[in-house]
């Protein structure tokens, strides 16, 4: 896990917490030489990471938890819907020239397939690569069918699972992303409806945003 450090005005708020408190938002403005309105976001996120408890008519404490341990809980609370984008998706027949063209109109590097609406396998900019080099079929002719990594072997995410679970997904199956899917029974048969992707992108993109100031 990668210790990802607060903004320096966060650390600033918890150092004087540390080193005074109980201390109130107006005397930790004070020493900032800002106003309360300003700090108050950041006294939010500390509070509700745990590193800062509030006590009302009393003030805030330091609660002695590292932002290692606050992090790597956040991770693990923080849920793939929150962070899961749009997926490209064509149906089975497409092929796999119309395929490379919506790949690189859509600036992806994954491309999910589907039949009768359920997820039916996926397509990498790889995969392309090897049928592009190959050169003896018409791309025009071949359906995308053919070549993509069917289901079941294509790793997949729910919008219940963890950042922290999904990043470990694309890190030990070495992929550039998943498709978020929710379970459907037809007939006694299980199949997966596509709602969203998560890719390194979009962890990235993640931790940006928990880290911006």
């Amino acid at each position: 896990m990668i210790d990802i450090p607060f903004t320096d005005r966060q650390q600033k708020i918890i150092d004087i917490v540390r080193t005074n408190q109980p201390i109130t938002s107006k005397r930790i403005a004070g020493r900032l030489n800002l106003t309360r309105a300003t700090i108050r976001p950041d006294l939010s996120i500390l509070t509700m990471s745990g590193i800062l408890e509030a006590k009302p008519k009393v003030g805030y404490f330091y609660t002695g938890r590292s932002s290692l341990n606050v992090i790597s809980e956040y991770l693990n609370d923080v849920k793939v819907s929150e962070v899961k984008s749009i997926p490209v998706v064509v149906e089975e027949d497409t092929t796999v020239y119309d395929a490379v063209v919506t790949l690189f109109l859509e600036d992806v590097g994954t491309i999910f397939i589907t039949s009768n609406g359920y997820l039916a396998g996926a397509v990498s900019r790889k995969d392309f690569l090897k049928v592009a080099i190959g050169g003896s079929r018409d791309l025009n002719k071949i359906p995308i069918g053919v070549i993509m990594t069917r289901m079941p072997n294509i790793v997949v995410t729910k919008d219940e699972e963890s950042v922290a679970d999904a990043a470990r997904k694309i890190i030990l199956h070495e992929i550039d992303s998943m498709p978020v899917v929710e379970e459907k029974l037809e007939n006694g048969e299980e199949f997966f409806k596509i709602t969203g992707k998560v890719s390194k992108t979009n962890i990235a993109r993640f931790f940006v945003q928990i880290t911006k100031g």
